[in-house]
């Protein structure tokens, strides 16, 4: 089935919903936020590069002339900030928050709360959204949709070294983060339906540009023919 047919029996209007989404200039959150355009959501596109969320913004509205989109910046290693920016989402009344927002292989450094960077990042930061959020979300009949991977599987937790800063594998320090963010969700919702936690496969995005520029040349269109794209990635979302 194409994505067109998909899309048209698999989804819903959002018409006078509001989805705020963290990452939402990556390229998941880019294809997510088109369908959700063509869905008629309004739209808090969450996240750090001002610059790239008003050009994503702009190409949105050239498309979509009636979209109601705003940005609101976030940094989610700066805790502060994420406090404020839980605030402002609250006293926006979102029906839905995608927590898709994450880092891989950047050079780690250690945050005001004492942990590394993709920790507070994958992890510490979009929780506390999600707990600060699912009340009012939840009494509004919504949504909170947590993007995990299949790397929460390639370690065992270390309590020693709990967010992995002496670990030298990305992928071991990146899957640790998403697994924390998984298992403290599901344990903080229980069974509670309000939480979605969703796996968008393996997919070919900007995250596996750490590669060096010479080989990622090489593997780059190999990994286009063997990784989903961003655009089917989101409709798992």
């Amino acid at each position: 089935m194409s994505i067109k047919r998909w899309f048209l029996y698999n989804t819903y209007s959002l018409s006078g919903k509001t989805v705020a989404i963290t990452g939402s200039t990556g390229g998941i959150g880019t294809a997510l936020c088109e369908y959700l355009a063509q869905l008629k959501a309004n739209l808090i596109c969450v996240d750090r590069n001002t610059d790239k969320s008003k050009r994503l913004i702009s190409n949105l509205k050239n498309r979509y002339p009636d979209l109601n989109v705003k940005h609101i910046r976030l940094d989610l290693a700066d805790i502060n900030n994420v406090k404020d920016v839980a605030a402002s989402l609250s006293a926006s009344n979102i029906d839905c928050l995608i927590l898709n927002a994450g880092i891989y292989n950047v050079p780690m450094f250690r945050c005001t709360t004492g942990y590394n960077n993709i920790f507070q990042v994958n992890f510490i930061s979009q929780y506390y959204l999600a707990r600060e959020l699912c009340q009012k979300i939840r009494l509004r009949g919504g949504r909170v949709v947590a993007v995990s991977s299949i790397a929460h599987d390639y370690s065992n937790i270390d309590i020693s070294d709990v967010d992995f800063s002496n670990r030298k594998a990305s992928s071991k320090v990146y899957g640790n983060s998403k697994r924390f963010l998984t298992y403290a969700l599901y344990g903080y919702f229980d069974d509670d339906d309000t939480l979605s936690v969703v796996h968008p496969g393996i997919t070919f995005t900007n995250i596996t540009a750490h590669y060096p520029k010479l080989l990622f040349k090489i593997i780059k269109y190999p990994m286009k023919v063997i990784f989903i794209s961003p655009k089917k990635a989101a409709l798992n979302i």
